[in-house]
């Protein structure tokens, strides 16, 4: 397991914490868990890992107002570690606070160990990965302010139809699958407009995609 993601599941539900540990596939090392804040920190700073799969609500938090997840993320700073929340919660105000607070994707509990697997990977290449449904809370909180308008058609002339309707859907969170499955197109031919998207964007990752059509009000 030496070239796998080296993770640690942070989630105060033993049982959830097995059944994640058993679905994630085989290039994901899982070398820690914690069931609260503090013992969240300590084996983090212990295990250094790669991406921190977070509950956002843990017990063991600073205060009333501290759902436990912000806490160990800016508890374990500075760390190499990148946090993705993983929580049954959907709720915007969740999403908002985490990802304040430093953790790089939101994805609900509902996802399969593929689909975790997946983001996990996504993360600790440095992408932003959320449930599609909750991207549109991440970009209403840090997009563009009410009432900006986008400036952007200059360069939106660069893209096809077709790649500015990949472009949205993947800023959005979208996977490729997703993608593919939404146009009826090929995974690989998303890739292949994905690509092409970023280089004539002058982008170097679906964050920055993310960021770039966020502050143009594109999605």
């Amino acid at each position: 397991m030496s070239d796998g993601i080296r993770v640690v599941i942070v989630d105060d539900h033993s049982i959830f914490r097995s059944g994640l540990r058993a679905d994630l596939d085989a290039t994901v090392e899982v070398v820690g868990e914690a069931a609260d804040v503090p013992s969240a920190l300590a084996v983090i700073a212990e295990t250094a890992p790669d991406v921190v799969l977070l509950d956002v609500h843990l017990p063991g938090g600073s205060g009333r107002d501290a759902t436990g997840g912000e806490d160990v993320i800016r508890g374990s700073m500075p760390t190499s570690a990148r946090f993705l929340a993983l929580s049954v919660s959907d709720a915007a105000e969740d999403v908002v606070r985490v990802i304040r607070a430093g953790a790089r994707g939101y994805i609900t509990k509902g996802s399969s160990g593929t689909e975790v697997s997946s983001a996990v990977h996504a993360v600790a290449g440095g992408d932003a990965v959320f449930s599609p449904r909750l991207a549109g809370f991440v970009l209403d909180a840090f997009g563009a302010v009410a009432g900006e308008t986008a400036s952007a058609q200059d360069e939106l002339d660069r893209l096809s139809a077709r790649e500015q309707e990949v472009m949205r859907l993947i800023a959005r969170g979208y996977a490729y699958k997703e993608v593919a499955a939404e146009l009826f197109i090929s995974i690989k031919t998303v890739e292949t407009h994905v690509s092409a998207v970023l280089r004539k964007l002058q982008l170097s990752s679906r964050h920055e995609l993310t960021v770039w059509a966020s502050e143009r009000r594109l999605l």
